[in-house]
């Protein structure tokens, strides 16, 4: 037993290690436009590319950009593979059990379905969502049937191919699909988690405590706020139109 509490010990200290690193890895999916993605570069790209990078720089860190498929995220994180995750990740208390989150730097926002056709059934039909998502959880609450893909790309197919009746995901993530014309928003908005952050292990709260303060700075500064109409639009929820939320 002793051995066993002096292991998890050590595994614990040598992940904590990741501030005496020359590089902090951030890992991120590279699949989830137009929060993360891979351009035609081969490079991850997209809000959250910008955003750590601007993280980095006034956090005086040095940082390298690791893919990881979101299935694996945070067990890839605990097992020291890669020191932070920024890929769109909503902060939810199960995931808060695991991970140490930053504070949050998109505001709580909507999910949303969308489908081909309006008389889609989201409430007894199919329903495709992204594996181990909020939006997964929610559409085993509502009864719907539950069809789960690895990527948010493959749930899109699902409805254009007649797999299911209707995608759930961030609607963030949904409008530049809607506007490509095949598909429309159907039913009402689904309000789930409490924004979106970055995850740490629990073991490294001096990196988190060095990345909470510079999303204030950039929150105080209005940079934020500018990065997310870039890349969202500018009807996208920013802070200030935010507080008060969950």
């Amino acid at each position: 037993m002793n051995k066993l509490i002096l292991g998890t010990a050590a595994l614990a200290l040598s992940a904590g290690m990741a501030l005496a690193q020359d590089v902090v890895r951030l890992g991120t999916e590279g699949a989830y436009p137009p929060y993360n993605f891979i351009n035609d570069n081969g490079e991850v790209d997209g809000f959250e590319r910008e955003l750590g990078d601007e993280l980095c720089a006034r956090a005086e860190l040095t940082c390298e950009w690791v893919t990881n498929d979101w299935d694996s995220i945070i067990p890839n994180l605990v097992s020291g593979n890669y020191d932070a995750i920024i890929a769109g990740m909503s902060i939810t208390p199960e995931r808060d059990a695991v991970v140490d989150f930053s504070e949050a730097y998109v505001p709580p926002t909507p999910s949303a379905y969308a489908a081909t056709s309006e008389d889609a059934d989201i409430e007894g039909g199919v329903v495709a969502a992204q594996t181990g998502t909020i939006q997964a959880n929610h559409v085993v609450d509502t009864g719907a049937t539950l069809l789960e893909f690895p990527t948010p790309d493959e749930t899109v197919a699902a409805v254009r191919n007649g797999e299911a009746d209707a995608v759930i995901a961030d609607k963030d993530f949904l409008v530049p699909v809607v506007a490509e014309g095949d598909m429309i928003f159907v039913g009402e908005d689904v309000p789930l988690g409490n924004g979106i952050g970055m995850a740490f292990r629990e073991s490294d709260p001096d990196l988190k405590t060095k990345v909470d303060a510079a999303i204030q700075s950039m929150k105080a500064d209005g940079t934020l706020n500018d990065m997310i109409r870039k890349w969202f639009g500018d009807e996208a929820l920013v802070w200030g139109d935010a507080e008060g939320g969950n």
